[in-house]
């Protein structure tokens, strides 16, 4: 039989020196694979956490890049009496950064609406009566001042339900914003004796802007609830039961709506208007108070279009914040152990860390020409004795806390602060915008840092794979070794116990 195990034919310790020459073989290479992987795993870390924290500065750096951001308008409003907390107030004003600063009063007179269409009383007895009981016709839906349009098919035995349903649930029953209808159908049943009544509201407001509910073949069923006939000859015949509806039942036409602007009456045909102040809007949502004192008759709201200056200087903090942030990301991962028990940073000495650090810097502490400022540190921007960024609100040298000057340099000069960040030639922003894109764009230092990282990683996979094949042949070519050895000294071990036994047969 031949030998099972190492060491059994010669009954030495075999199998343990086989296990302590492999590992002694594997240790240091071993070692030297994990020491590897683990500096690549935490440099792979680093350079993503750098990557994060670069790109939220750059967020925040892109904000104050546009000049549209930092020279946007800040229109205030103080309406006659306060609205309920959720509620508007008769309209809300929007500016754009082009508006010109001023004071408006603005009250709201009238609110545009589109045509009402309501079916006469007694017209029909119960919800399903049937409409139409003709072979099949159709009904369009038009308007005198607009191309939209849309119609209906009209089928037999079809009811006063199903013609409010087809009109509700028409395809092409919308406006070009793709979400908004052109005309509403309600269906009431008023449990009294008026009987059902349709309502066909518009929605799509303006003088002139008047619906048509068409009745296409004339079909004298379809009068009650149709407010035209198609002539024949590209015209309309206003002579259907909805359009001759008298008192509650008489067509409400289209309007538009009413404003009076330091007592000057605007129009626009949606509750929308736009630019009746240049490049200024502001949207009606209710008629402002009546107020008989005032020409106009209605209680005007105060309006203020200024410098938005409370966002500039959240933009500008938030500057700081993602700046200081990033430098205690750099920081940490750049620091030196103070001893053998304390672990460098992942990026010690890292020559990437030292250029984007340099490259920030000389941005911040850059020079804008043609700016009555030039430079950020004269509108109350600091640096701590940490490095960071700061808007002090002390008075350290007698030249007022940085937060107040910065106040005075946005009550002052706006349009010069806002142009230190923003100009297209050698703002603050624009070139700290353009200096880190270097990094963070596809491709950029940064990604291709990552992407260099993450092949590496790859290839030390490799590496210890074809590792762990070469120990397993390491360790075949020692097992076959040492067991040709106990097979030898098996072997010598049987030939010196058959001569001593034969010696001692003597």
């Amino acid at each position: 039989m031949g030998i099972q195990s190492l060491g059994v034919g010669s009954g030495l310790a075999l199998d343990d020196l086989v296990t302590q020459l492999i590992d002694a073989e594997r240790a240091p290479k071993e070692e030297r694979l994990n020491e590897r992987e683990e500096t690549l795993d935490a440099t792979i870390s680093a350079i993503g956490s750098l990557k994060s924290k670069v790109d939220e500065f750059q967020d925040a750096v892109e904000e104050l890049k546009n000049d549209y951001n930092l020279n946007a308008r800040e229109p205030t409003i103080d309406h006659p009496t306060e609205p309920e907390e959720g509620e508007t107030g008769p309209f809300t004003v929007e500016a754009s950064s082009s508006a010109i600063e001023g004071d408006y009063d603005i009250a709201i007179a009238q609110l545009a609406a589109g045509t009402e269409y309501r079916t006469a009383d007694g017209s029909f007895s119960t919800t399903s009566d049937t409409l139409y009981t003709g072979a099949g016709t159709s009904v369009s839906f038009n308007f005198e001042s607009s191309s939209d349009n849309f119609s209906v098919s009209v089928t037999t035995n079809m009811t006063l339900q199903q013609y409010v349903d087809a009109i509700n649930g028409s395809a092409d029953n919308i406006q070009d914003d793709g979400t908004t209808k052109l005309v509403n159908a309600i269906l009431l049943d008023t449990g009294t004796a008026d009987g059902p009544k349709i309502i066909f509201e518009s929605l799509l407001t303006g003088n002139g802007n008047d619906l048509r509910i068409v009745n296409e073949d004339g079909d004298a069923e379809l009068s009650s609830v149709t407010s035209h006939t198609n002539d024949g000859v590209g015209g309309y015949n206003a002579d259907q039961e909805l359009s001759t509806n008298t008192g509650d039942e008489a067509k409400v036409t289209a309007v538009n709506a009413q404003a009076y602007v330091n007592n000057v009456l605007v129009e626009s045909g949606s509750n929308q208007f736009e630019n009746a102040i240049a490049n200024v809007s502001f949207e009606a949502f209710k008629v402002s108070e009546t107020d008989a004192s005032t020409a106009t008759g209605f209680a005007a709201s105060k309006v203020t279009i200024g410098n938005d200056t409370e966002g500039v200087k959240t933009k500008i903090q938030d500057f700081i914040d993602n700046y200081n942030s990033l430098v205690d990301e750099i920081t940490r991962l750049t620091k030196y152990g103070e001893s053998e028990l304390e672990d460098d940073g992942a990026l010690a000495g890292d020559f990437m860390i030292r250029s984007i650090q340099s490259g920030i810097l000389n941005a911040l502490t850059s020079t804008v020409t043609d700016n009555s400022f030039g430079s950020i540190f004269n509108i109350g921007l600091s640096f701590d004795d940490d490095g960071k960024l700061e808007i002090s609100a002390v008075d350290e040298f007698g030249i007022g806390s940085g937060s107040d000057r910065l106040d005075d340099a946005l009550q002052d000069n706006f349009d010069d602060v806002a142009d230190l960040f923003t100009n297209s030639t050698n703002g603050v922003a624009q070139t700290l915008y353009d200096f880190l894109y270097e990094y963070t764009t596809f491709g950029g230092l940064l990604r291709d840092r990552e992407s260099d990282l993450a092949d590496e990683k790859d290839a030390l996979a490799d590496e210890r794979e074809a590792f762990e094949l070469r120990m397993l042949s390491f360790e075949q070519i020692q097992r076959d070794k040492f067991i040709a050895l106990d097979k030898t000294v098996s072997s010598l071990n049987n030939t010196g116990n058959a001569l001593f036994a034969a010696l001692g047969g003597l």
